[in-house]
Formats: C-alpha cells, sequence, structure tokens
C-alpha cells in the first residue's frame, strides 16, 4: 500500500510530460496548417480575381478545397457550380455510362469533360471557363488495399491540364490525405486561371511525386470534337465578357453565308429592345436540313466577323437544344423561321407536341424577337404567323421603323458567283 502513492506520482509526472509533448507537437501542426491555410487563402483570393469561371466535379477526395473557394469572398466570381459524386450511380448518370475503372486517369479527363460542358451551359458568351475532375482513392475503413492515388484533370477551350499522385500509404490520415488533395485542386485551378499557385504540398521525399502533363488543342482539334460531339460549343470571340448578373443574351442563329450588313443591323435593333443585353451571334456545325459544314466552311465563316463580335459554334440544329446551351435568352429569327417554328409538320404533324416543345423553351426562360422576311415573294411579319394562344407571350415583333432589310445570303453567293 506504502508503495502505491509513489508510483502514482511517477506515472501523473509521466502523463505530464507526455501531455506537454503532444501538446508541443499538436502546437506544431496547427501552427504549419494555419501558415498553409493563409498561402491558400491568398492563391484563391488571385483566382477569384481571374476571369476564369469553373464547374467542380469531385469524388473520392478533395473535399476541403470546396469549403475554402467558398469561403473566400469573391467565390461566385469563380465556381458555376460544384459536384461530389459519392456514389457510383452519381459518376455513372454524369458520365452518361459505367467507367471502365472510377479512379483512373482516363476517368478523371472524362470527368472534366462533362465539367466544361457544364460551365459552357451556365456561362454567358465569350466568358473564359474550365471543367475540373477529381477522382481519387484514400485512407478510409476498413483499409484499402491499394495504393491511396488520386487523378485531377482541368479541361477549357483549348487545353488539358493532367495530375497524377500516388500518396504514401500510412503516411497520413484521412484528413491528412483529403488536406492534401484538396490543396492540389487549388493549385490545379491556380494554372488554370493563370494565377499564382505557391501552395507547397509537402509530399514525402523520395515517395511522392507530382505528375503534371498538359495538352494543347489546336483549333482544328477543337472543331473535330465539336463536330463528334465531345463539346458543344467553342466561343469564337477575342474579348473576355464579364456581364453583371441577370444579363440576358440575344443570341442570332444563322449560317453566315455571307455574313452582311443586314445581320448586323438587324442583331443592333433586336439589343435595343433587349436593354442590356449581351448581342451573340450563333453559327451552327450541323443544319437540320443540309450536311455538317466542314472544317474549311467553319474557319471561313468564322473568319467574317469583326474584332469586338461574339461568336459560337455550336452543334445544334434545333431551337428546343438551343435552348438548353443559351437559358435565358433571347433568340433573333425572321418571319420564315418563326412560321417553320410554330408549323406542326415539323413535330409529326402534332401541333400539340410543337407546343409542348415550346413551352419547353420557355420553361428554361427563352424567348423569340421576330423580323419581317420575305418568303416566297411575299414580306411576311409576326402578324402573318399563327402563335397558338398558349405561347403567345414568347414573340415579339421587331417594327419596320426599327429593322427593315431585303439583304438575303443566296441573293450574296448568287451575285458573286455572277461576278467571279
Amino acid at each position: 500500500m506504502l508503495n502505491v502513492v509513489p508510483n502514482l506520482i511517477v506515472l501523473c509526472r509521466i502523463a505530464s510530460v507526455v501531455n506537454w509533448l503532444w501538446s508541443k507537437v499538436g502546437l506544431s501542426r496547427r501552427e504549419k496548417l494555419s501558415k498553409m491555410d493563409s498561402v491558400v487563402r491568398a492563391v484563391i483570393e488571385a483566382i477569384h480575381s481571374s476571369p476564369t469561371r469553373a464547374v467542380l466535379c469531385l469524388s473520392g477526395g478533395a473535399s476541403q478545397a470546396l469549403g475554402w473557394l467558398l469561403s473566400v469572398p469573391r467565390a461566385s466570381s469563380t465556381v458555376l457550380e460544384a459536384t461530389f459524386m459519392y456514389s457510383r450511380a452519381s459518376m455513372v448518370q454524369l458520365l452518361g455510362k459505367v467507367p471502365t475503372q472510377s479512379v483512373c486517369r482516363e476517368t478523371a479527363d472524362e470527368i472534366a469533360l462533362e465539367a466544361y460542358n457544364r460551365a459552357l451551359e451556365l456561362s454567358m458568351p465569350g466568358m473564359q471557363v474550365a471543367g475540373i475532375g477529381f477522382t481519387g482513392v484514400l485512407a478510409s475503413i476498413p483499409p484499402k488495399r491499394g495504393d491511396h492515388r488520386c487523378f485531377v484533370s482541368a479541361r477549357t477551350q483549348n487545353g488539358l491540364w493532367q495530375y497524377d499522385l500516388t500518396l504514401a500509404k500510412g503516411h497520413r490520415d484521412r484528413y491528412g490525405e483529403d488536406y492534401l488533395t484538396s490543396c492540389l485542386l487549388v493549385k490545379t485551378l491556380a494554372n488554370v486561371c493563370g494565377t499564382i499557385d505557391d501552395i507547397p504540398l509537402d509530399l514525402k521525399e523520395g515517395i511522392e511525386k507530382l505528375r503534371e502533363t498538359k495538352l494543347v488543342y489546336s483549333e482544328e482539334e477543337q472543331l473535330q470534337q465539336l463536330l463528334s460531339g465531345k463539346i458543344c460549343m467553342i466561343n469564337f470571340s477575342d474579348r473576355v465578357n464579364s456581364p453583371t448578373s441577370g444579363t440576358r443574351r440575344v443570341v442570332l442563329s444563322g449560317s453566315f453565308n455571307p455574313l452582311h450588313d443586314g445581320h448586323v443591323k438587324l442583331l443592333d435593333a433586336a439589343c435595343s429592345l433587349r436593354e442590356g443585353g449581351l448581342p451573340c451571334y450563333e453559327l451552327s456545325a450541323i443544319n437540320a436540313d443540309k450536311p455538317p459544314l466542314g472544317l474549311t466552311d467553319i474557319k471561313e465563316r468564322s473568319n467574317q466577323f469583326r474584332s469586338g463580335n461574339t461568336l459560337v459554334v455550336t452543334n445544334q440544329p434545333y431551337f428546343f437544344k438551343k435552348a438548353e446551351l443559351f437559358p435565358d435568352s433571347t433568340f433573333v429569327v425572321g418571319a420564315d423561321t418563326a412560321l417553320r417554328l410554330l408549323d406542326p409538320k415539323y413535330y409529326g404533324n402534332s401541333k400539340v407536341r410543337m407546343v409542348e416543345v415550346m413551352l419547353g423553351i420557355r420553361k428554361l426562360g427563352c424567348d423569340f424577337l421576330v423580323a419581317g422576311r420575305k418568303v416566297d415573294e411575299a414580306f411576311k411579319v409576326l402578324a402573318d404567323v399563327e402563335v397558338p394562344t398558349e405561347v403567345e407571350g414568347m414573340f415579339q415583333e421587331i417594327p419596320l421603323s426599327l429593322f427593315q432589310s431585303d439583304l438575303s445570303s443566296t441573293q450574296l453567293r448568287a451575285q458573286a458567283r455572277q461576278q467571279g
């Protein structure tokens, strides 16, 4: 009994020393994380100051990165949307297929491509956008049998950044691995934005090594990806648009073969009816009634647009699909196009189906401005178009006092052939 008290005193002293040591270790770690957090914050502030906006799709890690991005002011200047895919079904739905392997380079690239297309749909024409894809397998319970690793991809219009990292298994806990991969994700986004990326990754020397690759796509490769359906649109614009929230796009779709003064005046007139609207020309590489445009055709037609114009090349010939690419937009059409839009024969001779499609376009926030146009030698205006009562509010006439032109691309091509 007499020996118990001294033993307890010794044990208490040992415990005190251990606690003191742990407090020093913990303090050192907290100081390190605090220092790292200040670096991360500085990089994120630079990211938010850049013109690039992004959609992030993450699976299996880097979860802290989103919290960091959103906790720094002006996050809406960067983040268009973020998705965490923590179920297999979520990834399958995003990719539209079952991936060959959930955590691999190919899947990360595919996720980034889907994110990029989504960013195009959510952004304004002319904006710089990126799609960020992350897939990883990190420490968990029960322990993973294979390597702990991650793959990050960042897709832009003209490039693909790739980062591969295999982690030292057992060197960090789950929080530590997620912290490291979150730093890597922010570093990737900083590179895409062209800002500072001074985030130290604190890799285990001699064991962990980050592999970095960048692919650059030529204009021809971009067009081939568009025609194959890999990407939904290409922005041909030499300016970066930074419209305010709620800005409405005013979209003039056409073949522009050739672009003429009538097109320019028509879009100007339409924009005068949508004050503050962003003017945008849209060229579809795929036509409902004609063969797809070739690479040479697209290049020649895109080269017609003067500096400062916003031109978007898409692969969607139908307006209900264009509305998905350009929600909250006003489409500028001629009376001839309005007649086709509202003709049941293009909907399996079903007026009900035609109205359903038009209501679907309206749900996406889209409407139409209609200009007078010569149709079968007769000049037609909106009043000559039979508009169903269910969708009357979707169509507004462009007054003849604002725009009236007899210029025709077909006539101009004929004249050019005669002169040639």
